[in-house]
């Protein structure tokens, strides 16, 4: 029998320059890698260097970063509470010790101190209001990270904090420093991390914590 004859060249089947392709899109993904690297890096350069916060046994990120200040329902002054009066951060962010996030306290703690503590000051008469008409402050988030960051509070205090023997549990506003800055002495919080990717894996390189991917991303 005759052989089929050949297809004419409309009909021939084209091969994909799979080669190329994969080069160019490899070259795409070294760009944006770098990119960020680049503007990590420019979010670093471009604050001032400072000291980091006085952990025992650790590195702490001296990174910086000049945040919004964003106007809170509650002019809620951290000077006032952890440093003038000595109030401990994990009082009132009492989820931090045993949960991912640190939590805000329920104006019921607020009112614990205040039914009978500088009632008369502006801010405080604005909470009782509040307190009174069950209309609780509706605080605005300062430090927040992509949905598909994994970060826990509780296993960073446990690795600074409660398993850390030179640090005592009274100093635990400096191993809240090391991603949230020199709050004891802010009156409105303000972001002052740039909690970036690279600030987090600088830390965990400096301090031997995880490096696998799904450490941090789930």
């Amino acid at each position: 029998m005759p052989e089929d004859p050949m297809p004419p060249p409309t009909m021939r089947r084209k091969k994909i320059p799979w080669l190329p392709i994969i080069m160019v899109l490899g070259a795409i993904g070294a760009v944006l890698v770098i990119g960020a690297q680049y503007t990590d890096r420019g979010l670093r350069d471009a604050a001032p260097r400072a000291k980091g916060a006085n952990v025992a046994g650790a590195i702490t990120p001296t990174d910086t970063f000049k945040g919004d200040l964003i106007v809170q329902p509650i002019a809620f002054s951290h000077k006032i509470h952890a440093k003038d009066n000595g109030i401990n951060c994990l009082y009132c962010h009492t989820y931090a010790r045993r949960s991912k996030v640190a939590g805000i306290p329920p104006t019921s703690k607020c009112m614990g101190c205040h039914t009978v503590i500088a009632t008369d000051k502006p801010e405080i008469i604005k909470l009782t209001k509040m307190w009174e008409n069950r209309t609780p402050p509706l605080w605005k988030k300062i430090n927040d990270l992509p949905d598909f960051v994994h970060f826990s509070h509780e296993k960073h205090l446990r690795r600074f904090l409660f398993d850390n023997a030179g640090q005592p549990v009274e100093r635990a506003d400096q191993v809240c420093a090391m991603c949230h800055g020199d709050v004891k002495n802010m009156t409105v919080d303000v972001k002052s991390k740039p909690l970036t990717m690279g600030f987090c894996t600088r830390c965990h390189e400096a301090n031997k914590g995880p490096s696998s991917c799904t450490a941090c991303h789930k």
